[in-house]
C-alpha cells in the first residue's frame, strides 16, 4: 500500500492530498529515509511523520483498506511522541 494512503486510511492525516503533500514536503520518513507518496509499504515498517507540534514514530501492525474508525487504530502502534519547542 502507499504511504499517502496508509496515512489517510489509518486516520494518521485526515486527507490523502494532505498526506501527499507532507510526503512531497519531506515531512514523512519511512525507515529512516525520506518517503515519497508512492512509497510501497510493508507490515513492520516504521514511520515517522513530522507534524507541525510534534513528531509521531508508527509502526505499521496491519494493511486494511477499510475506512472505519476501529479498523484504523489496529493499523499501527505508536512507538513515540516527541514534542517540540516552538518559541
Amino acid at each position: 500500500m502507499r504511504v499517502d494512503k496508509f496515512l489517510k486510511v489509518s486516520r494518521l492525516i485526515k486527507r490523502r492530498s494532505v498526506a501527499k503533500e507532507a510526503s512531497v514536503d519531506a515531512k514523512i520518513i519511512v525507515n529512516g529515509k525520506i518517503a515519497k507518496p508512492s512509497t510501497d509499504l510493508k507490515v513492520g515498517d516504521i514511520i515517522e511523520i513530522n507534524y507541525y507540534r510534534s513528531i509521531l514514530k508508527v509502526r505499521v501492525k496491519a494493511m486494511l483498506n477499510s475506512s472505519k474508525k476501529d479498523d484504523a487504530l489496529e493499523m499501527y502502534d505508536i512507538l513515540e511522541v516527541i514534542e517540540k519547542n516552538n518559541e
